[in-house]
């Protein structure tokens, strides 16, 4: 019998880099066959692969855009064909486009289709690929949305309600899923990753100061912070369905002080 078959997997999109990474070395550690997908990264890729076998466990690594279904399909139809099984997705892969809130004009139509494309559709897309491979082993869903689902601030309007509509789909897929397939979706806020320190530049260190500043614990969160959250809805949770997990330090609590 093939042992790979006999170990518990899980497929992580956009898991090259940052929170997706550091997820994949948390299952490693547990000793789950581990999917590394990416767009773009293949280099990170192929690094964190080799650290994940010098875990001991095996690995595969995948290029494929979520937001083109047939690569979904293909990215789902490898994972089987390699390992027999899916027990735990994570949606991670995300996209944006970068826009000003008071720019109106900053954001073409082609801008929000792109962005909902991947944030949204593409998650979808692999949920019903996976879905009945999960369903087999009552295994579980992670979405990674974002607290601009819930604050309405993000990187752009499109960003954060694309979000919005991860959430809510969050939601609806624990009851299409129950009683077999668990659920769950994580809202992060300030993380500190490479893809933050790039997009925010020489203003990264003051914009983490204000995050730390208004966050409970004065701390934001690394990307093993919401790995931990992960591993936590994906595998001990095991009565917790159709819920969003918030990993913010405290700050949307803080927001309602008097």
């Amino acid at each position: 019998m093939d042992l790979k078959k006999q170990s518990k997997t899980v497929l992580i999109t956009g898991s090259a880099t940052g929170v997706g990474a550091a997820a994949i070395i948390e299952f490693a550690k547990r000793g789950w066959n581990v999917v590394i997908n990416y767009s773009r990264s293949e280099n990170e890729a192929l690094a964190l692969s080799k650290e994940c076998v010098s875990l001991g466990v095996n690995t595969l690594v995948c290029q494929a855009n979520v937001g083109i279904d047939a690569e979904c399909k293909q990215l789902v139809s490898k994972v089987i064909d390699t390992f027999g099984r899916v027990d735990v997705l994570v949606n991670n892969a995300g996209t944006t486009k970068f826009c000003d809130y008071n720019d109106l004009n900053g954001l073409t139509e082609k801008d929000f289709y792109d962005v909902y494309q991947v944030n949204v559709v593409g998650a979808y897309q692999m949920v019903k690929y996976s879905a009945p491979h999960l369903k087999s082993v009552q295994g579980s869903v992670v979405n990674i949305s974002s607290m601009s689902a819930i604050s309405g601030v993000g990187s752009s309007i499109a960003y954060s309600a694309s979000k919005g509509a991860l959430s809510t789909m969050t939601l609806s897929l624990a009851h299409a899923l129950a009683p077999d397939v668990r659920v769950n979706g994580i809202c992060p806020g300030f993380i500190q990753t490479r893809w933050t320190k790039d997009f925010l530049g020489k203003r990264y260190e003051s914009v983490k100061k204000e995050f730390e500043k208004a966050a409970l614990i004065n701390k934001t969160s690394l990307p093993e912070d919401i790995a931990k959250g992960i591993i936590y809805l994906a595998i001990d949770a095991k009565t917790t369905s159709g819920q969003l997990l918030t990993i913010d330090g405290g700050q949307l609590v803080n927001q309602g002080k008097i």
